[in-house]
């Protein structure tokens, strides 16, 4: 009898946390992960991709629409301010950095994944949540910062994009996955600069700062370019993801800290 009881009660909990699921998330949202869904599976039926270093393509595509799904299940979870969005997205870094070892290419953005992507993500959940919102419980305090500071910032990074890709042009091992050695060395310097704007943006991220929208936004850009290079098509579906859900979350960032500075309130 009390086994049957406790059955019950645990179903009744699995409803009710169901039920806020759904409620949780907008109309729009839910449609728009249906969509990135939908698309992911379409893209990854009509433009398969091809055999690379003796990796069946049919493995590598699978990886990326895994990839593409959860990335931006996670993207979704950011504009809304959500912490758990750190946590799981260390299983998109796990399938990216599978990819690219299979692939033999973007070493910087490799390491980048597994040296600085998966502990900042572990950090940051806990960072966000020593900041949640008094009201609404299910999200933190987010900030920008001051005009200067962004200058800074990004004037850095091209400095340490320059750099990078220049000792990763020189050092990058052979792969049958690019058809020439100059597409190793452009794809190098891009890559250079999307680990440098990739750490850009998890620190501007894990200080709450709405720069981070606008960091994406270049990243998004150039990696754009070097999917479109690469023939990947399936995670072209992710930068359209990427990119309609960073204008969201621009947007729903920048209502939420018009209203803090309103009322008077400091994140």
């Amino acid at each position: 009898m009390n086994a049957k009881v406790d059955s019950e009660v645990k179903l009744s909990e699995k409803g009710s946390f169901a039920s806020r699921l759904k409620k949780y998330f907008t109309t729009y949202e839910k449609w728009w992960m249906i969509g990135i869904i939908a698309l992911a599976i379409l893209v990854a039926v009509i433009a398969p991709e091809d055999d690379a270093n003796g990796v069946s393509g049919i493995v590598i595509t699978v990886l990326y629409v895994f990839d593409v799904i959860i990335g931006c299940f996670c993207e979704l979870l950011f504009s809304k301010q959500n912490k758990w969005g750190f946590l799981i997205y260390n299983i998109v870094e796990i399938i990216e950095i599978t990819t690219m070892i299979i692939l033999r290419t973007r070493w910087t953005s490799m390491a980048v994944a597994a040296l600085y992507w998966i502990p900042a993500h572990t950090l940051g959940f806990f960072q966000w949540r020593r900041f949640m919102d008094k009201t609404e419980k299910e999200k933190t305090v987010v900030r920008r910062l001051k005009t200067w500071q962004t200058i800074v910032i990004m004037a850095g990074t091209v400095v340490l994009s320059l750099v990078i890709g220049y000792i990763v042009a020189r050092v990058s091992p052979d792969t049958d996955f690019y058809s020439n050695e100059k597409l190793i060395v452009v794809i190098a310097y891009l890559d250079a600069c999307l680990g440098v704007m990739s750490i850009l943006d998890g620190i501007l991220m894990f200080f709450r700062s709405r720069e981070s929208w606008w960091t994406w936004y270049l990243y998004i850009i150039i990696e754009t370019i070097v999917n479109i290079i690469s023939g990947q098509w399936v995670l072209l579906v992710y930068k359209l993801g990427y990119f309609t859900n960073t204008t969201y979350g621009m947007i729903e960032w920048t209502k939420y800290i018009r209203k803090q500075e309103a009322a008077g309130e400091d994140g």
